[in-house]
């Protein structure tokens, strides 16, 4: 035994798991499972879960009535191949680009920003 903590994965509430886990299931090339209350989508990579919420608001960001609670980092080698395979499955490339020379915002279809970037962190 120790007190070794792993990150197993992320839940992401949405107005219906199962199809905006079949958003991210396209995104990712991973297989999404579930119903429209919780589902999962288990990746090369990782796992995000999703869960129902009855009275989901999307996220108004950069600013606005309702704050980004946290977004998702998808790590890629060509922004533009990617770009156009996430609008293609149903994502919005956001006005706002903060740091576009390496990184992309977008909205997937419920409104939750994600990124795409070329500019992965070091291991540490």
């Amino acid at each position: 035994m120790s007190d070794r903590i792993r990150l197993s994965g992320v839940t992401v509430n949405a107005p219906d798991a199962l199809a905006l886990g079949a958003f991210y299931a396209e995104l990712t090339g991973g297989e999404v499972r579930g119903s429209a209350h919780w589902a999962l989508v288990e990746g090369p990579d990782a796992s995000i879960g999703f869960q129902q919420v009855d009275d989901f608001r999307a996220t108004t960001w950069p600013s606005g009535d309702v704050p980004m609670q946290l977004h998702l980092e998808f790590f890629v080698d060509d922004l533009q191949a990617t770009g156009a395979r996430a609008v293609a499955a149903g994502a919005t490339l956001l006005d706002v680009q903060p740091n576009a020379d390496h990184c992309l915002v977008y909205a997937d279809p419920v409104g939750h920003p994600f990124c795409l970037s070329m500019w992965e962190t070091p291991a540490v």
